[in-house]
């Protein structure tokens, strides 16, 4: 029998300038640069890691950087925002720190819940919600990342993501399939959340957006963790048997998954939380250098080539 996914595995975005990612990523939101690696689709493009201190599965952002990529244009289908979480009793100490690296920034209301909404660099929209110390305590996977924010008030997962689709009741369906039940409904939003695991929640939105397009700054996916590569190909076939359009089970060297895009549009992954993104091997400073699986190793020294700066001091420039 498929067990419910244990929830929000990582979140991915498309980016522009990697530096202004990764210094992004790090400096402001405190999150911890885990790996460096490529997209294994896309061998001459990045793939960056962000997380906590080991990377776990749930705490992750990744980013596939694209400097000539055209901005996206937000609308349906796709992901409108992801949500992180922070204790309640930090954000104000947030709104100061956005305001110090000159983010602008909103205080909006998420089914009574105080959230601090804004962009990044690329104007991928990110919201911080509080949660009280409790619920950081029981549902966070791990300790927060080590870095400029103080740990008090770092960053404690992926609470989750607001999807526009094109079909809502699709979407709501293939959420339904996954596990999430409905717990809230206001006028222009309905939450399902995934109760056990991680409690991670994804809000449809019902607004009357206009089309969108992909682009820098698009949420590319959402991916939700499942148990093992043998559960996911279990899911592969539930999902084929309902004629949803689901890929092959990937290699992905840090995990295995596949991918699945419901009738309103919405890309999510299944991904295995095993072998994991390998930190601790790679310490003190997992994404210092380049990391390629055994299948890349050999092209090396092409791939480094050809991939833009992504330290601030460019050694060309030396």
């Amino acid at each position: 029998m498929l067990s419910d996914t244990a929830g929000v595995h990582h979140v991915s975005v498309i980016a522009g300038d990697p530096r202004a990612n990764r210094r992004f990523y790090t400096d402001v939101l405190g999150l911890r640069f885990v790996l460096r690696t490529v997209n294994f689709e896309d061998q001459f493009t990045y793939h960056l890691y962000y997380g906590d201190r080991q990377g776990s599965p749930g705490t992750v952002l990744t980013s596939f950087p694209y400097p000539r990529e055209v901005p996206g244009r937000d609308g349906k289908p796709g992901i409108a925002s992801v949500t992180l979480r922070v204790p309640t009793d930090t954000l104000e100490a947030w709104r100061e720190r956005l305001d110090a690296h000159e983010v602008t920034h909103e205080t909006v209301d998420r089914f009574g819940d105080a959230a601090v909404a804004f962009t990044d660099p690329d104007d991928t929209r990110i919201e911080l919600v509080g949660v009280d110390a409790a619920t950081a305590d029981t549902v966070d996977v791990s300790a927060p990342a080590d870095g400029p924010v103080p740990p008090a008030e770092a960053v404690r997962g992926i609470d989750g993501v607001a999807v526009r689709s094109t079909s809502p009741y699709a979407t709501a369906a293939l959420l339904q399939t996954f596990g999430f039940e409905q717990v809230a409904e206001s006028e222009n939003r309905v939450r399902y959340r995934l109760p056990g695991g991680r409690e991670s929640a994804v809000d449809l939105l019902t607004d009357d957006a206009p089309y969108g397009r992909e682009g820098r700054g698009s949420i590319h996916h959402v991916a939700l963790s499942a148990a093992n590569e043998a559960e996911l190909h279990e899911w592969r076939d539930l999902l084929a048997e309902r004629d949803y359009d689901v890929s092959r089970v990937k290699n992905r060297h840090v995990f295995h998954s596949l991918y699945v895009r419901d009738p309103g549009g919405i890309l999510f992954e299944l991904a295995t939380e095993r072998p994991g993104l390998g930190v601790a091997e790679r310490e003190p400073d997992p994404a210092g250098e380049l990391w390629l699986p055994d299948s890349l190793e050999p092209d090396r020294e092409m791939i480094e080539s050809q991939l833009p700066p992504l330290d601030d001091e460019d050694p060309a420039e030396k």
